[in-house]
């Protein structure tokens, strides 16, 4: 369902726009993503709404079949895009898991704010865009999904999130028509 509306204290939090992710092969060019995330933190910046950076620096304990990527990062792999913008404002959140929520202040700090409605964009889209925004339903914040502003490394997972889960946390929109909402 297209973006209907946008509550006062809406926040944009942006997942893993990082030197090391944004270097990876991905369904739609990470120059384009990362094009549209600078816009909506520029426009929700300008509206003085939060906006929330958010990183990746380790993984989650355990074994999976998928194993851990092999090798040691390069130094800069978790530092964010600067084509983002960084402000002195901005909140930024370090993660270890997929989602931006578990083990991180980000829920404390926008409910500090008086945050009721969170939008995303990001990469990867069934990963730590969809955990994220998981994790956002079942804490109670409306959600909604930037579709042009995420994409991922596999197109059948992009799609799901995108066709089948997202709609069922939220509302989805492109970045102009939420850019549109702000007013």
């Amino acid at each position: 369902m297209p973006a209907s509306t946008l509550d006062r204290t809406t926040a944009l939090v942006l997942i893993d726009l990082q030197k090391g992710i944004t270097g990876l092969p991905t369904v739609h060019p990470a120059a384009e993503i990362v094009a549209r995330g600078a816009r909506l933190a520029e426009a929700f910046r300008s509206r003085g709404l939060p906006v929330v950076l958010v990183n990746v620096t380790g993984g989650a304990p355990g074994r999976t079949e998928a194993g851990q990527a092999g090798g040691t990062p390069p130094a800069d792999w978790a530092e964010l895009v600067p084509e983002l913008g960084h402000q002195p404002g901005d909140l930024l959140v370090a993660k270890e898991r997929w989602g931006a929520f578990h083990g991180t202040e980000l829920d404390a700090e926008l409910r500090r704010r008086g945050v009721t409605q969170i939008v995303f964009g990001g990469i990867a889209t069934s990963i730590g865009v969809e955990s994220s925004a998981r994790a956002a339903h079942e804490h109670g914040y409306h959600v909604t999904v930037a579709v042009d502003a995420v994409t991922d490394l596999d197109a059948d997972a992009h799609h799901n999130s995108v066709q089948r889960i997202f709609p069922r946390l939220g509302e989805t929109d492109t970045t102009e028509a939420i850019i549109g909402l702000l007013g």
